[in-house]
């Protein structure tokens, strides 16, 4: 890292300067607070060190002057005792730290590491919050197919607005991705998101789950707590599978969101809190009303926007892109291309578990392939259909009674490819559906070359 130590005390600098570069610091010095600002302009400087009084000007000149330029470089003022106060109200005008004479190695190089791992932490966090609202952001979610640009249109126009809203669809579609972009698409984007499985909590713990409890209010109950609603104030909450939510927990919801309010388990204090409610399920909540299953209070409560996603075998359009994404995921820095016959099985496979099945496929294929091109060897074998083996039927194998070599097989047929195309390795490739470098290593392998 690179460091400007600006002093009029010559010694005192170089004593300094000497200290840093044994401890692998590049330091240029400047003697007075002018030269400083030059220097400064030249170089590009990870931190500034400068006295606080200088004859020409102050410490606190030169930090005013550098942070109207730059408001990331680390900047550490010198004072004597008697200008801590000077150098307490610099701190308050932008400086990161102050350094008070006389002080010893070890403590300035502690400051200054300090102030280093600090600005480190702040790039970290400022790099996963874009991160975080990078990913959840609708423009780089896969949906170019028709159905699931529209399901982004409305998604974007409810996203800053308070309506309750109800995502429905198959497991595996994405339900769980369009609430988070809601969020943080949204203005409650920097307070809680507080996502609820409604299944994973037994039925008798649910409302203290949502709403809090008092000391004692139940066995077990050995302080107050607060509930998931109360702890996404402000921000989201969403309710994953709602249909499996027990009749009485219903009751309780459904009266917070006639009132926007409500009492811990055992409590009387009533609690008010802004909360935003998402909910999705993948069952059909009209036949568990009918069924009286579902309150149909409830139902209309929280499908004030519905969102229908559609099952990836309605967004065969999408199976391309989602591919790539999901290489890119998981291919851990290798660079990988696939088979185009690949894409064409596995845009004809029906996809029961949908976009999370597809998640799934793909990893196991980037994994455990043997090179870095997919091809169809690297299919899980439960993928090809009936009727995707019959797009083969026209192709037989004579299997004697002794049993036959595979090695002999394949090489039989690859010497058959080879003489209906004169010997063209590229046109034997593509009739084989292999990538050309696969069938030059079988060509080796066999000897045919």
């Amino acid at each position: 890292m690179r460091i400007l130590l600006i002093d009029d005390d010559i010694n005192l600098g170089k004593v300094i300067s000497h200290q840093l570069k044994k401890n692998g610091f590049i330091v240029d010095v400047a003697t007075n607070g002018h030269d400083g600002l030059k220097q400064y302009t030249r170089e590009d400087y990870d931190i500034v060190v400068s006295d606080i009084q200088m004859q020409d000007i102050s410490g606190i000149d030169v930090l005013n002057a550098i942070r109207k330029k730059d408001q990331q470089v680390i900047f550490i003022l010198i004072t004597a005792y008697g200008s801590v106060d000077s150098a307490i109200d610099a701190c308050k005008l932008g400086a990161d730290d102050y350094i008070t004479k006389p002080f010893g190695r070890e403590q300035l190089l502690f400051t200054i590491e300090k102030n280093v791992r600090l600005k480190q932490l702040e790039k970290e966090n400022e790099s996963l919050k874009d991160d975080l609202q990078g990913k959840f952001h609708f423009d780089n979610m896969v949906a170019n197919s028709r159905k699931m640009q529209q399901v982004l249109k409305l998604t974007q126009k409810v996203a800053d607005s308070t309506a309750n809203v109800l995502i429905l669809g198959e497991s595996g579609t994405g339900k769980e991705l369009i609430a988070k972009a809601i969020h943080y698409y949204s203005s409650r984007k920097n307070k809680p998101l507080i996502t609820i499985n409604c299944p994973s909590i037994p039925g008798n713990l649910l409302e203290s789950e949502l709403f809090g409890h008092v000391k004692g209010s139940f066995t077990g109950a050995l302080k107050d707590r607060k509930g998931r609603f109360e702890l996404a104030d402000g921000g989201t909450i969403f309710l994953d599978e709602i249909g499996e939510l027990h009749l009485d927990p219903q009751a309780k919801l459904l009266r917070f969101l006639q009132e926007r309010e409500f009492e811990r388990v055992g409590g009387e204090k009533t609690i008010k809190v802004d909360v935003r409610l998402i909910s999705a399920t993948n069952q059909d909540l009209q036949d568990l009303i009918r069924r009286k299953k579902f309150r149909e209070d409830l139902y209309y409560r929280l499908s004030v926007i519905p969102i229908q996603l559609p099952p990836l075998c309605e967004r065969k359009e999408d199976i391309p892109y989602l591919i790539d994404f999901f290489i890119k995921r998981y291919s851990s820095g290798r660079k990988f291309s696939i088979d185009p016959h690949v894409i064409k099985m596995l845009k004809q496979y029906p996809w029961p578990g949908n976009v999370r099945e597809l998640e799934n496929v793909m990893e196991r294929m980037v994994t455990l392939s043997a090179s870095n091109t997919i091809s169809m060897q690297d299919i899980p074998p439960y993928l090809i259909t009936e009727d995707l083996k019959g797009s083969t039927s026209g192709f037989s194998v004579q299997i004697p009674e002794e049993g036959v070599s595979l090695d002999l097989i394949e090489k039989n047929v690859i010497e058959k490819v080879l003489n209906k195309v004169k010997g063209n390795k590229s046109e034997a490739a593509r009739l084989l559906k292999i990538p050309r470098h696969v069938l030059l290593y079988r060509l080796k392998k066999f000897g045919i070359l």
